[in-house]
């Protein structure tokens, strides 16, 4: 079954180009991670991964071994405007991996697949 939204898709690319328009702005900030982190686990459900984005957000994607205490075994974290700037495609995760702005730990951990998401491109 897949993960219920609380965001509108709407108000989530509206957000998305909030923040293109003003990085500073943290409540279309907010809203973009949290759509965009809805976005991931709409495409991938599962239980498998854990991806974090504190402080707006975090979602389990990805099939494969539930986990249900302590920390997850794989295990994605990084900021909201790294986060943003992986979904929309304007940095690539790999860069992003490599300079530390993002955690990815795991086997199943890399999600570098689905980036960018289709609903962060530029319309």
């Amino acid at each position: 079954m897949p993960a219920r939204r609380r965001t509108d898709p709407t108000a989530g690319r509206a957000a998305i180009a909030a923040w293109r328009e003003d990085p500073t702005n943290r409540r279309a900030r907010a809203t973009a991670v949290r759509f965009t982190l809805e976005e991931v686990a709409a495409i991938e459900p599962g239980h498998a991964v854990e991806v974090r984005v504190p402080p707006d957000g975090a979602v389990q994607a990805i099939e494969g071994p539930r986990h249900t205490r302590d920390t997850p075994p794989n295990v994605v974290e990084t900021d909201p405007q790294t986060w943003l700037s992986i979904v929309t495609g304007e940095v690539a995760w790999a860069d992003a991996v490599d300079d530390g702005r993002l955690r990815a730990s795991g086997t199943r951990a890399d999600i570098s697949r689905l980036f960018p998401l289709q609903a962060a491109r530029l319309r």
